[in-house]
């Protein structure tokens, strides 16, 4: 994973939209990734192009949204490259909360980011 720069316009606004769509779903997929498959740091590749990596969750369309969800976590993004080996500890110190917030990394042709988006209350 290299540095890469800031979110702008384009997917914030994307994101933010698809996000009230999709999160009950993911909150649940992380639950489920969590506790029940014993994983930590699960982690949601957004994509308006198809990806090899990570379980496809919701397709783009499926319920009006624009990205594309596959469900992921720490393990699968080292094994793939996604993350290096020396950053993983890294990566762990700065997860926050998965019951709080939902991370998502938005790939895109020419832009890959980290993003933590808070779970809507209730």
């Amino acid at each position: 994973m290299h540095d890469a720069p800031a979110l702008n316009g384009k997917y914030l606004g994307t994101i933010a939209a698809d996000f009230v769509k999709v999160a009950d779903r993911l909150k649940e997929a992380s639950y489920f990734i969590r506790k029940k498959g014993g994983y930590n740091c699960p982690v949601f590749l957004i994509s308006e192009v198809p990806l090899a990596v990570g379980s496809l969750l919701i397709e783009k369309g499926e319920i009006d949204n624009q990205w594309t969800y596959y469900a992921a976590y720490l393990d699968v993004l080292l094994q793939c490259g996604l993350i290096a080996e020396d950053k993983a500890a890294a990566f762990q110190e700065v997860y926050k909360d998965p019951d709080e917030f939902c991370c998502l990394l938005v790939v895109d042709t020419d832009f890959t980011n980290f993003v933590y988006i808070p779970y809507p209350e209730g």
